[in-house]
């Protein structure tokens, strides 16, 4: 078994909203206004081996977005650390003199938001190994065109803007542009979700073809678990800030063991799957300003009682390289 790669040690992350001026001075008359505070991730924990891809899935809102800008370096983690091949992120930003580790980067979701409309691809794919002193500025031209080549675009499209693109070719140069540093860790938001079904496989082909030429590793950021399956070596199901399972993918396709992972794979389209009726996971999901007591997901669960309202289950080994959060596990002839 080879060494992490990204460690993600007990990360949490808050976020405050802070009081403005009139809210502070509502409160000197006594109308008793609080910050809100939201924890998009709690008390995560697991760690990305070299070479592999792991898939991270969970509803909208569930905190994988934050999750993994947290890994890449936006964010600070309000408690726990990340550490890459061993070190602390922030030791390895700061030992780098500019403050950002290069060894990750972040393909983002939207591809036309996350380019600069006024910056030609030369610049947007070429201005991070130039500043780096990854490439001289006499050597960027070629550089680019070979990393459009690479990423399946033709050399000439560099003197373009982004507007002048295909939301395919738009996520072609986000790919392109995070590949430009030289990375080893890649950081997929949804990646692939704004794009139209066919351009999404080709999409993936590409990233199954950089991982085997250049030897990444991914975080696979998804909600659809078709691409998942297909993409991943092992996945990661958050719920509401929190990991409640992780296994093997073909294990956890094959059987699902927390009742919420069962829940989204029941609802996985299925070509076999004839004459059955869509039954989706019932009631809402929890606001994170006021998440429920003990398991987070114990109002939505079938399979809930009494010590599910109140204890917070633990993220536990359940088999060899499976670990599931789910008291469940914790009852004769359950698991």
């Amino acid at each position: 078994m080879t060494a992490p790669i990204v460690d993600v040690r007990r990360v949490s992350k808050a976020f405050v909203s802070r009081l403005d001026l009139a809210a502070r001075a509502a409160n000197v008359f006594g109308a008793g206004m609080r910050e809100i505070a939201v924890k998009a991730v709690d008390d995560v924990t697991f760690a990305v081996r070299e070479g592999e891809v792991v898939g991270l899935v969970g509803e909208s809102g569930c905190g994988k977005s934050t999750l993994g800008r947290i890994i890449a370096g936006i964010f600070p983690p309000t408690a726990g650390e990340v550490r890459f091949r061993g070190a602390p992120l922030d030791e390895v930003a700061a030992a780098s003199g500019r403050g950002a580790v290069l060894s990750i980067q972040m393909i983002f979701q939207d591809p036309f938001a996350a380019l600069n409309p006024r910056m030609r691809v030369n610049d947007i794919v070429g201005e991070a190994p130039r500043v780096h002193g990854i490439v001289s500025g006499g050597e960027v031209d070629a550089y680019v065109e070979a990393l459009l080549a690479r990423v399946g675009l033709d050399a000439s499209y560099k003197s373009r803007y982004p507007h002048q693109f295909s939301g395919g070719q738009r996520a072609r140069i986000g790919i392109a542009r995070a590949l430009a540093v030289k990375p080893d860790f890649l950081v997929c938001d949804e990646s692939v979700a704004a794009l139209d079904v066919s351009i999404q496989a080709q999409v993936l082909n590409l990233f199954m073809e950089l991982r085997r030429d250049l030897g990444l590793t991914y975080l696979f950021i998804s909600h659809d678990l078709g691409v998942v399956e297909h993409l991943s070596d092992r996945v990661v199901i958050m719920y509401l800030g929190r990991v409640v399972e992780i296994a093997p993918a073909p294990e956890l396709f094959s059987r699902p063991n927390h009742p919420y992972t069962q829940a989204l794979l029941a609802n996985v389209p299925r070509i076999e799957a004839v004459k059955r009726r869509f039954q989706p996971i019932k009631g809402e999901i929890p606001s994170p300003l006021s998440p429920p007591s003990g398991c987070h997901f114990h109002p939505r669960c079938p399979f809930a009682f009494e010590r599910c309202r109140t204890v917070a289950p633990a993220l536990k080994e359940i088999a060899p390289g499976r670990r599931s959060a789910c008291h469940l596990n914790d009852e004769p002839g359950t698991g």
